[in-house]
C-alpha cells in the first residue's frame, strides 16, 4: 500500500523462464506492494511452471498466444479486478530494473500524474546500456515526430516500463487498441488525448540474449504503425475524430 491505495505489479511474460526469478526477486524487495500479477502469453518454455512456485505471484495463463497488447489488455484487467489503485507493468525479461517501483509508485501515488514512464532516454544512458544504434536513432526520431504531432514533450514513447492509475485505466478503450506491439503507442497517445501530462523517471535498462525484443524489421513495421497512429491524432486535433479520439474525451480528464 502506498497512502491506503493497493498497489499491483503486472507481468506480460513470454518465454520468460530464464529472468523471472530474478525479476521477481526485485520486486518483492521493493516497497508498497500488495499484488503480483503474471500473464503468461502461451509460452513456449517453462514460464508458466516457474512461476506457480513464486509466492504471492497470481498467475494466469493464455492458452493461445494474443500478442503483446493482448497480454497487457489481460493484465490491466486482472488487477483491476483486484482492487488494484495502482498498476505498474514490470516485463519479466528483466530489461528494466524494479528498483524503481517505489519512485513509480510515489509519482502516481501523490496525485503528481495518472500516468508514469520509466525512460532509458533521460540521463542520457542508452548507448552506454547497450542500445542498439539503428533502434537508438529510431526512438529519437520517431520521439521528435510525434511530440511535434501531439505537442507533448516526452524523452521517448516506446518504454516498456510504465505504470497508471486505476481510475485512468477504466476510462482509456484498450479494447479499441491493437494485440501487437503497437498498442503501446496507441495507449499513451489516448492518454495524451485524454488532457494528461505523462511524467517520466530517469530508468536504467540492460540489452541481453535473454530480453525480450523485436527484430528490426518488426521495429520498422512498428515505427510506421506510431506514425499512424500520431497522423490520426493530428487530424483528430483538426476536427476528423475518430475511435478513440472523439471530442468527447478530448481534455476533459485532468
Amino acid at each position: 500500500m502506498f497512502r491506503g491505495k493497493k498497489v499491483a505489479i503486472v507481468l506480460p511474460a513470454y518465454n520468460a523462464e530464464k529472468t523471472l526469478v530474478q525479476t521477481y526477486n526485485e520486486i518483492i524487495d521493493q516497497d508498497y506492494v500488495d499484488e503480483i500479477i503474471l500473464v503468461d502469453d502461451a509460452s513456449k518454455d517453462q514460464t508458466v511452471a516457474v512461476a506457480q512456485k513464486l509466492d504471492r505471484v497470481r498467475v494466469h495463463v493464455h492458452e493461445k498466444n494474443r500478442g503483446y497488447g493482448g497480454n497487457q489488455k489481460t493484465c490491466y484487467g486482472k488487477a483491476l479486478e483486484l482492487g488494484a489503485d495502482i498498476v505498474v507493468m514490470v516485463h519479466p525479461d528483466y530489461q528494466y530494473t524494479p528498483k524503481l517501483i517505489p519512485a513509480i509508485v510515489s509519482l502516481l501515488g501523490n496525485g503528481l500524474f495518472h500516468a508514469v514512464l520509466g525512460s532509458r532516454i533521460l540521463g542520457g544512458q542508452a548507448l552506454r546500456q547497450g542500445m542498439p544504434w539503428w533502434r537508438y536513432i529510431a526512438n529519437r526520431g520517431l520521439t521528435l515526430v510525434q511530440n511535434l504531432m501531439t505537442g507533448a514533450k516526452l524523452s521517448e514513447y516506446h518504454s516498456g516500463y510504465r505504470a497508471f492509475s486505476a481510475d485512468l485505466l477504466r476510462k482509456l478503450q484498450l479494447d479499441q487498441h491493437s494485440d501487437d506491439f503497437i498498442f503501446d503507442n496507441q495507449m499513451l497517445l489516448e492518454i495524451l488525448w485524454r488532457g494528461h501530462i505523462i511524467g517520466e523517471v530517469s530508468c536504467p535498462t540492460r540489452y541481453a540474449d535473454d530480453a525480450s525484443s523485436i527484430n528490426f524489421f518488426r521495429s520498422v513495421t512498428y515505427g510506421f504503425g506510431c506514425l499512424g497512429v500520431g497522423l490520426r491524432f493530428v487530424l483528430a486535433r483538426m476536427g476528423f475524430t475518430h475511435g478513440v479520439f472523439q471530442k468527447a474525451t478530448r481534455n476533459i480528464d485532468q
